[in-house]
């Protein structure tokens, strides 16, 4: 396939594009106008509606994984906006111009988010479960719905909902791993909330599996079948470094340190990959430990 993605230097894109490339497709990238990287390049500034549509004619798939990162500062309502806004701004443009084309992509995957069910308990979640509450929850929601104008363009339209990525190159764990190196994890508030994870290599997986397949369409749980509460996430980490994790974070505490985004580490979302499991996607490390185990050595591993 000839594919293009947005967010390519990113966690998930800079290894999607390495996974694709490896897999004989034609990769080309969406670059910001202060991109270093020029490689198989087409310019777009979302944060200014620019994005000449004459430049995306002609691929078979467009994967969207552009955004404002969500740990990369205390959440204020400053950082809020700018997070939703990242978002939603960039996935509408996007749309558009992919559904005004004379020849447009079969599919438009585009990234989403666990937070898009909000703090809903031990409740299992598939993709027909309702959005929930909360600033994720509905950042997220109109997150998805900003792609409407590509599906009712005719294009498959798949929204990603990516929980937890584990990977040592980023994300989470490279933060947590020095603290609980040290002895001193432990989990955050009640330990109770459930956290629906991915391993980085099914991620990629899934997302290529998701391009490949025309039977998969709308929302698509991009998690782990077997997700963990807080605590044993804290235990199994614990586990595989070899550590302690006696110590428990107080919720105002991460209230304090955190602002907004404590909503993020403290909801539980019990998701279920229903739709990826239906089509028959096979996970490469659906167990918390065997999952670690893997994420602390793939720095390198893509």
């Amino acid at each position: 396939m000839r594919v293009l993605i947005s967010g390519s230097t990113g966690l998930i894109g800079s290894s999607l594009v390495r996974a694709l490339e490896d897999g004989g497709h034609d990769v080309h990238r969406l670059l910001r106008p202060q991109s270093r990287s020029a490689a198989n390049g087409i310019m777009w500034d979302p944060a200014s509606g620019n994005l000449d549509p004459r430049h995306i004619e002609g691929f078979d798939a467009v994967v969207h994984l552009a955004g404002e990162n969500i740990a990369n500062r205390r959440w204020s309502e400053e950082q809020m906006a700018r997070i939703r806004d990242s978002r939603i701004g960039s996935t509408t443009l996007l749309a558009e111009a992919l559904a005004s084309l004379d020849s447009p992509p079969a599919v438009f995957a585009c990234a989403s988010a666990a937070g898009y069910y909000g703090d809903r308990g031990d409740a299992l979640l598939d993709e027909d479960a309702p959005p929930g509450q909360g600033f994720m929850a509905e950042s997220t929601k109109e997150w998805e719905d900003a792609t409407g104008p590509a599906a009712s363009g005719g294009i498959r339209v798949v929204n990603l909902r990516i929980g937890v990525v584990l990977t040592a190159a980023g994300g989470m764990l490279p933060r947590v791993m020095p603290i609980f190196k040290l002895g001193f994890g432990g989990k955050l508030g009640s330990g109770n909330q459930y956290m629906s994870w991915v391993s980085r290599s099914d991620a990629i997986g899934a997302t290529v599996w998701a391009l490949e397949h025309d039977d998969l369409s709308g929302p698509v749980n991009v998690s782990s079948p077997s997700p963990v509460t807080n605590s044993e996430f804290t235990r199994a980490l614990a586990r595989t470094l070899g550590r302690p994790a006696m110590f428990t974070v107080p919720q105002v505490v991460l209230r304090i340190m955190q602002g907004g985004m404590a909503e993020v580490v403290t909801s539980s979302a019990r998701m279920e990959p229903t739709r990826l499991r239906t089509s028959g996607f096979k996970f490469e490390h659906p167990d918390i430990d065997s999952a670690l185990r893997w994420a602390l050595t793939d720095a390198s591993a893509f």
